[in-house]
């Protein structure tokens, strides 16, 4: 059998069956394997072309009476390993909860340090002997390998476990999937008459009664409430169970995470508009046929996509008997969004998001797989859901870059979603008020099928926009920037007006943090993290210096550690700085922020959203992840404090995402009775994202913006690849990467590949992260499956060697950003 491992190679492993497993060894089966000096868990991908040589290892066990992985989904593993040129134990461990996959692991602990010892230690071997002393527990040799290095430690700890100054163990894979339990008090002897109760209780008073309390109960009850709630002690518990007329037993739990949030009572349902009837018509009828194809639903904010995707949904689960995947961004998976599913469907929607547990995950995980679940809400795993006879995939704001896959797989949710669909027969729908550029070239080329909403339900209106230039100052001169006045005129009273009649308002800035950088006023130092190529983010609350890259911290400077001048600034605005400056402003209004550093707790964007939706909050303010997937009818106001962030950024896709961050932000405004206004402050107001965001018109940007990038080659006119080679070693890195694009560009002209077109290499714009530098050199085609295959004969064939400079290459197809 071939066995997919997660291991970062391009190959499976080929391991004999025994006997007694071939009856369970079916392709999509987790299977214990031996592989090196440990066990692994994989899944068998097929059955061998030929016998297995006779050097091939046998099979440990398959831990699968049903396979984890379906044939249809493993097929569709399958094409995300081959399309972006992943190892399919990889794409397999990526599309799994965690709990179904593990490794064994080693242990070393000291056996003794004292006395004389064979001969004089090396340094590493005295490393090992003074990183273990003093540390009762036997110790992971992988935090060995973190604390002290990555060097070759086990010819090290081999060498001190024959001297028997160490002991080395090794603690299996975990093979059966982590359960919840709870334990129960069962009674199994019934005592029909007083004379008998007497007889076997005597004078054991509490026992009698927790008896004829379990008998009340039904003869069964959990023994926290027993203890807890009722004040039965673990002795009187225990001597019911030692008289022989109880047990305990352990009972499985599922943990729902959204168990404790109440379903929505159903509200009467409005009817649908023209607009979205005509859509729906449209996607029932696409739903039912055999080959249903994909849509992309074009509709501005506030016209009722939601709505759409319900009446979709309830045609594929409850008409159909089907099950569906609805994905949403990461940021916009609130509860807000699950509660509108659950509504409609109750009980049968799982939720499956990276705020989980690992237990929780394989949970809901484990419903979907069984058919108790048959709708999943989640964000961009969500693809890879059990889902039995799928009938609907809806993409949500499909524009988002949060559906791209930042590591190995490097795969794009919305793509996914739409080869997930054809193979399974089912509609895949991708909804967005701004469509991302590849989406909408799909659809005017007739890959896709363009629906439109283009009015807001119920009678509202846009919101009005208003653009206040930041390139002048508060006395109206050209060329005074705004600098320390961070609300301009117009957006305080603005503000003002609001919390006057008692509605909401939104601030965004899409920065964290207090200040963006630290400067010396003297020498124009600026404090840059040691690990990567960028400034440091002060933090007042914390008085301390982060990067949000590597997460290296040190405290805020007292004076210049270059000139040793006190003159030191700070500089740039972050969401830190507009919550004080507008609490200043506004000292009796309520305020709240949502960014990385205040919802970094599991319910946290939960709490936030809930005293919003009470009115509690007066201001909400934050960075992007309060852009989208929100809808608070008494929020007629949203203020953008900067719009130029992101604008400039060396990438091609920096005017789109500023685009669709601006007017899904301005969506959040007036989606109630009363109407919206948006104030958007930049220094580049006759910018045509700007300009087209201020007149709501997508048309008009997309057909701009496909012109800008129609001459340099950009997609959606081309396919791209970014290879990005990184390593410890700045030269190291660089003439590797050189390397690689001269073997391509060589394979391109060896083999006439005139439709591949080979760029850089040259630094990623940040050419250092995480003590990593890194270049990048870029593939083009107009053909993807020519850039495919170049990319996999590149992988399977050109070898970069990680040596002592830990060098490492990544092939990003599609990329969504080349920073």
């Amino acid at each position: 059998m071939e066995v997919a491992l997660p291991l970062p190679v391009s190959h499976t492993f080929t391991y004999r069956v025994p006997d007694n497993l071939r009856e369970r060894a079916v392709p999509g089966a987790r299977v214990l394997v031996p592989i090196g000096r440990k066990q692994r868990i994989g899944w068998i991908d097929r059955p061998s072309d030929g016998p297995p040589a006779a050097s091939a290892k046998p099979l440990d066990d398959v831990l699968d009476e049903r396979p984890a992985v379906p044939e249809p989904l493993l097929r569709l593993c399958r094409w995300v390993a081959d399309y972006y040129v992943a190892p399919l134990g990889q794409v397999l461990r990526a599309a799994l909860p965690a709990g179904l996959s593990d490794v064994s692991r080693d242990f070393v602990s000291l056996v003794h340090s004292d006395g004389p010892l064979p001969g004089e230690l090396t340094d590493l071997e005295r490393t090992v002997v003074e990183w273990l002393a003093g540390r009762e527990e036997p110790q992971p040799v992988a935090r060995l390998r973190r604390e002290r290095g990555k060097h070759s430690w086990w010819p090290v700890i081999r060498r001190l476990q024959e001297w028997g100054i160490v002991a080395v163990e090794r603690e299996e894979p975990r093979t059966d999937p982590p359960v919840r339990t709870r334990r129960l008090l069962r009674i199994t002897d019934s005592l029909p008459t007083l004379g008998r109760r007497e007889e076997v209780f005597g004078r054991a008073r509490r026992q009698r009664e927790l008896y004829e309390v379990l008998e009340e109960m039904g003869g069964t009850a959990e023994t926290a409430h027993l203890a807890a709630q009722l004040g039965f002690s673990h002795t009187v518990l225990n001597g019911l169970v030692g008289r022989g007329v109880a047990i305990f037993e352990e009972e499985e739990v599922s943990r729902d995470p959204y168990a404790a949030v109440p379903i929505a009572e159903a509200l009467p349902i409005p009817p649908l508009t023209p607009a979205q009837e005509e859509t729906v018509e449209v996607l029932l009828a696409a739903a039912r046929a055999q080959d249903p194809g994909t849509f992309l639903l074009h509709g501005v904010t506030g016209s009722g996509k939601t709505r759409v995707y319900v009446e979709l949904l309830r045609e594929v689960v409850e008409a159909q008997g089907r099950g569906a995947i609805v994905l949403v961004p990461e940021i916009a998976l609130t509860p807000q969004t699950v509660a509108r599913f659950r509504a409609a469907f109750g009980d049968r929607v799982a939720v499956l998001h990276s705020a989980l547990s690992d237990g929780e995950r394989l949970d809901e995980w484990r419903a979907l797989r069984s058919g108790e679940k048959r709708v999943v809400v989640g964000a961009r795993s969500a693809v890879f859901a059990p889902v039995e006879k799928l009938g609907a995939i809806v993409v949500d704001e499909e524009h988002e870059s949060s559906y791209k896959q930042g590591d190995s797989p490097r795969y794009h949710a919305r793509e996914v979603a739409v080869v997930r669909a054809r193979l399974a027969g089912a509609v895949c729908l991708l909804g967005s008020a701004t469509p991302a550029a590849e989406s909408w070239r799909n659809a005017s080329d007739g890959k896709y099928r363009l629906l439109t909403l283009p009015d807001r339900v119920g009678g509202a209106v846009l919101p009005s926009i208003r653009v206040v230039d930041r390139s002048e100052g508060r006395d109206g001169t050209k060329g005074a920037p705004l600098g320390p006045e961070i609300l301009s005129e117009q957006l305080e009273a603005a503000l003002a007006a609001r919390l006057e009649r008692g509605e909401q308002s939104i601030l965004l800035l899409n920065r964290r943090g207090y200040a963006t950088f630290v400067r010396c006023h003297d020498c124009g130092e600026v404090w840059e993290c040691p690990s990567c190529s960028v400034s440091l983010t002060y933090h007042r609350r914390r008085a301390r210096l982060v990067c949000h890259y590597c997460f290296h911290e040190e405290a805020a400077p007292q004076k210049c550690t270059r000139c040793g001048s006190t003159d030191v600034g700070f500089r740039g605005v972050g969401t830190e700085q507009v919550e004080r400056e507008v609490g200043e402003h506004f000292p009796a209004a309520s305020l709240a922020r949502m960014d990385v550093d205040t919802t970094s707790g599991k319910w946290s964007h939960h709490r936030i959203l809930e005293r919003v939706e009470r009115g509690e909050v007066d201001i909400l303010l934050g960075t992007q992840m309060i852009a989208k997937g929100l809808d608070f009818p008494n929020v007629t106001l949203v203020g953008v404090i900067n719009a130029d962030v992101g604008l400039h950024l060396p990438d091609f896709r920096a005017t789109e995402r500023t685009f669709q961050l601006l007017t899904q932000v301005a969506g959040r405004s007036g989606r109630g009775r009363r109407p919206g206004e948006v104030i958007v402050q930049t220094a580049m107001p006759d910018h045509y994202a700007v300009r087209s965001a201020l007149r709501h018109d997508y048309h008009g940007f997309i057909e701009r913006e496909l012109e800008e990038r129609r001459e340099p080659g950009y997609p959606p006119f081309t396919r791209m690849v970014n290879l990005v080679v990184s390593g410890r070693d700045e030269d190291e890195v660089r003439k590797t990467a050189v390397g690689a694009a001269d073997w391509i560009g060589g394979l391109v002209r060896s083999e006439k590949l005139a439709g591949v077109s080979v760029l850089g290499p040259a630094p990623c714009p940040i050419e250092r992260i995480r003590a990593r530098w890194r270049w990048h050199l870029l593939l083009r085609s107009g053909s993807a499956r020519l850039l495919g295959e170049v990319c996999r004969y590149f992988s399977e064939r050109y070898t970069v060697r990680k040596g002592r400079h830990d060098l490492r290459l990544a092939i990003d197809r599609d990329p969504v950003a080349l920073l």
